[in-house]
């Protein structure tokens, strides 16, 4: 066989017929997801990964520089796998006046910012209109910058609050100045998982309902799996397929981006549970890349795995690793140790030292400038 002729590893290896189907641009099933998110041949799973990546985006590593504002930290749902959402009375509750993001916003004018990031708690006091003049404000202080805001968790619950409909929501944001929804609130879809780790929050039949909202109103978004902590193996692939699913139905996501748990003053820590490991890492990234056959981008979020992992993973299946972020606060409260920010020159080095040529892109993968 000529693939066993180019590789002893590949020749040996228990996945060759998984291997051949990547080869041949075939689709990936239910069964085939499980033997590879349970599989120890990373290496192999690595170059299939590759090879899909190198066949959607040949070289190109992308990254991009952007900003996060988490406007409030005062939470409805307080779930148990986060740090971050708090009680209105607690000491530590904030919730930021529209002058702050205006302020926040403003301090970032010039420095070519292509995406302003925003998402934050469910805040009771906090009316649909408090966001529509956000982003209009945010819109006139940053008026060629892409706002990429508001989980689809925020989204149901502004449609709850003011009680219409997500689309009516949508809709009323758009008009506001919303470009694109973020990925987060997605973690897993499994009731069961759901039930223990955020009960409060949507189920993952509405999660990708909004999404499909927002898809059918022109708005492309991104979409998140949380793993490693009391998830299977099948509810990640399970995950996956009803993300591909969708893809299928309405073309809508830009990029999937895994985000490994941090259980750092979190509900959950008593669990013990322990942190994923680069092999975990890399592994997850590189199934997402094989399973998620319509998805154009997969994105390693650094502030999740950190700088270096994030570099390893452009040989793993990844073509995106994020961008500068500066202030994000969410994953820090749950003890993520990376850094609060990067340079652009920082994201430029490590693409090209990973053999890759850079792409700084806007949030619709535009490329901005290239090569570098």
């Amino acid at each position: 066989m000529e693939l066993c002729v180019a590789s002893d590893l590949l020749c040996n290896s228990k996945l060759l017929d998984i291997v051949e189907k990547v080869n041949n641009g075939e689709r990936l099933n239910f069964d085939d997801g499980i033997r590879l998110m349970t599989s120890n041949e990373l290496l192999v799973i690595g170059y299939m990964a590759d090879m899909v990546r190198k066949r959607k985006n040949g070289d190109y590593a992308y990254f991009i520089v952007n900003r996060h504002i988490n406007h409030t930290n005062v939470c409805d749902n307080l779930c148990n796998l986060c740090a971050f959402g708090k009680k209105p009375d607690d000491p530590a509750a904030y919730t930021m006046t529209l002058e702050e993001i205006e302020a926040k916003a403003s301090a970032v004018r010039g420095q070519d910012i292509s995406e302003l990031h925003i998402v934050g708690g469910l805040n009771p006091e906090l009316k649909l209109s408090y966001f529509e003049e956000m982003l209009r404000r945010v819109r006139r202080v940053l008026p060629g910058t892409i706002i990429q805001a508001f989980t689809a968790v925020e989204i149901d619950y502004f449609a709850k609050t003011e009680n219409i409909p997500i689309e009516k929501v949508i809709r009323r944001l758009m008009d506001a100045g919303l470009d694109s929804l973020p990925g987060g609130g997605a973690e897993i879809f499994s009731q069961r998982v759901r039930e223990k780790i955020c009960e409060k929050k949507i189920s993952g039949e509405r999660w990708l309902e909004v999404h499909e909202a927002a898809h059918k109103a022109g708005i492309q978004t991104n979409a998140t799996m949380l793993y490693g902590h009391i998830e299977t193996a099948e509810e990640r692939i399970d995950h996956l397929l009803r993300l591909r699913e969708l893809q299928d139905r309405t073309g809508g996501f830009l990029a999937f981006i895994p985000l490994a748990f941090h259980q750092k003053n979190t509900a959950l820590e008593e669990m013990n549970l322990s942190r994923t490991t680069g092999y975990d890492d890399l592994k997850v990234l590189a199934v997402a890349r094989l399973m998620l056959d319509n998805f154009d981008h997969i994105k390693a979020y650094w502030i999740m795995i950190g700088p270096k992992l994030a570099q390893v993973s452009l040989a793993f299946g990844v073509d995106d690793i994020d961008g500068t972020v500066v202030e994000e606060q969410i994953t820090h409260a749950a003890g993520a140790d990376s850094g609060q920010a990067l340079t652009k020159k920082e994201l430029v080095r490590m693409i090209k030292a990973a053999g890759r040529i850079p792409a700084e892109r806007d949030t619709l993968y535009k490329i901005l400038e290239e090569g570098f």
